[in-house]
């Protein structure tokens, strides 16, 4: 059984560190006890990650995305014990995570095609000009290398495609680099039994085992002993605002500084502005209570701001949203912790005189607060992410106080604008710019499609880098370093960067893009 146990380079072994339990979070029933990793087994697990870096960035790229194809065909092979075992421990459902499963699967092939096609090593080549005066001109040619051994943080929510398996390792292993997983301690069978797919897969492509290591375990001291480890060379998380942080100074004060990609707290503010509201007022309130409380409130990208100018409109528009998150039946939460921490926040706003509850105010159920716009500005921790299906209704008196307030925000995923046609909302975009890595327009932030184009995204507190993103295949940056060659021999340097472009992918040569080969 290795629900329990740990995969440190190829072994799987019982944790020797501190135990924990494992709830089922639809009765709190008791699922398993298990036993965290300690130091010792967290630096086995590098430095197996650190031998086999050595030899799989070398991997020929077809051969890496043939590896990375059988990880999600091993996914899919393990049929519905992965479902049921996820199901037991999130209780997120079988349809729910059935799709997920699909999207986890989805992102790691999508990676491999990346691999397979080469063009996302961004290839850049200067030719040399040896009779250029009064200086010649050397050859110069950069491009994206591997980074190291990766290390990746399941995140709660989404047990699949942001776990073991997720966008993070697939983007790591991508780019040519080891992974060691600090499983999340809700789900330890579920990342067990992916860490049983990969496992497959590296003996099947004759990888050295120490390509990916999961580690069990729910104390800090874990966290921190791997990020600390000088091994490791970059860090993918997503989770609150306060563990990224701690995650992101450990990394910072490490004598080698890494970086670490945390993606954290976002309340994705949601502007409807007063031709919108007027023309589809009851079509935004019904979609807006379903992104409000779509997997109970814990998604990164719920709206958890919502910001209208207060009017005879705006008055219907909230009695019909009240209405409509009153409607929906919402599921668990998805720990002790997330309800901790819930309970303690509507506490907290309940004893707040400048919010009014107006729908909800359980714990297990939707729930949405009003608060006047000069309140709004006069109170900015009400900008915190609260994790659970709750939003805050701002109620604007004009738009100079809406746009007040927005460029008052800090950073988030993402910034919705519901406009049709409304003269204001130039000048919000403009804001927006600023605040979110990604902004939509008449829709709704829950659901990030994963393609290519995606930023998922955005400036401090909602990710530690503005400019990465955690899904889609832009992703694969995060985890490379550059290196550039200077009149380097042919024979020497990397493939993307060859005269002859062997993979025929397209380069910037010479200030052109182009996919023609170099003429020696």
């Amino acid at each position: 059984m290795i629900a329990s146990k740990s995969l440190i380079a190829g072994s799987w072994e019982d944790g020797a560190g501190s135990s924990f339990t494992s709830y089922d979070p639809a009765n709190e029933e008791k699922l398993g006890v298990h036993q965290g990793v300690e130091k010792s087994q967290v630096d086995r697990a590098v430095e197996g990650a650190a031998s086999a870096y050595v030899i799989y960035k070398m991997f020929d790229f077809d051969q890496r995305a043939a590896f990375i194809e059988d990880v999600a065909d091993e996914i899919e092979a393990l049929g519905d014990e992965l479902l049921e075992t996820c199901h037991r421990e999130t209780g997120l459902g079988i349809p729910r995570l059935t799709g997920e499963r699909g999207r986890t699967c989805g992102q790691l092939r999508a990676f491999a095609a990346l691999v397979r096609e080469g063009s996302w090593q961004q290839a850049r080549i200067d030719t040399a000009i040896p009779d250029r005066t009064p200086i010649p001109k050397s050859d110069i040619r950069r491009v994206l290398r591997p980074l190291g051994p990766i290390a990746v943080f399941s995140a709660s929510n989404f047990p699949l495609a942001f776990s073991t398996l997720g966008g993070d390792t697939a983007a790591a292993l991508a780019a040519g680099n080891p992974v060691v997983v600090k499983g999340h301690p809700s789900h330890p069978a579920t990342s067990a039994l992916c860490a049983s797919a990969i496992e497959k897969a590296i003996e099947k492509n004759n990888l050295p085992q120490g390509l990916f290591s999961l580690l069990q375990g729910a104390e800090p001291s874990v966290s921190s002993e791997l990020v600390k480890h000088p091994k490791i060379k970059a860090v993918g998380f997503t989770g609150s605002t306060h563990v990224g942080r701690i995650l992101y100074d450990l990394g910072a004060s490490r004598p080698e500084p890494i970086p670490v990609y945390a993606e954290m707290g976002s309340t994705n503010p949601l502007f409807i502005l007063p031709k919108a509201i007027q023309n589809r007022l009851n079509k935004i309130a019904r979609g807006l209570a379903g992104s409000i409380t779509l997997g109970t409130g814990q998604f990164c990208t719920k709206p958890g701001l919502v910001f209208v100018l207060k009017s005879g409109d705006s008055d219907a528009f909230k009695e019909v949203l009240t209405q409509a998150i009153g409607d929906i039946q919402t599921g668990n939460l998805l720990n002790s912790g997330i309800k901790s921490g819930l309970t303690k926040k509507l506490d907290a706003y309940d004893h707040k005189k400048e919010l009014t509850t107006i729908a909800g105010g359980a714990v297990n159920g939707g729930t949405l607060f009003s608060v006047s716009g000069s309140d709004f500005l006069e109170n900015p921790e009400l900008e915190e992410e609260v994790f659970g299906p709750v939003a805050i209704l701002v109620e604007c008196e004009n738009i100079d106080e809406m746009l007040r307030a927005a460029s008052r925000l800090g950073g988030h995923l993402t910034g919705t604008i519901h406009s049709d046609n409304d003269p204001e909302s130039e000048a919000l975009k403009t804001i927006l710019e600023e605040k979110a890595g990604r902004i939509i327009y008449n829709g709704f932030p829950t659901g990030v499609e994963v393609c290519p184009s995606m930023h998922h995204g955005g400036p401090y507190p909602a990710t530690t880098f503005a400019a990465s993103t955690s899904v889609g295949t832009a992703a694969i940056e995060r985890f490379c370093s550059v290196v550039c060659y200077q009149d380097a021999p042919d024979d020497h340097l990397p493939e993307a960067l060859k005269n002859e472009n062997p993979r025929g992918i397209m380069r910037l040569l010479n200030g052109q893009y182009t996919a023609e080969k170099v003429e020696a």
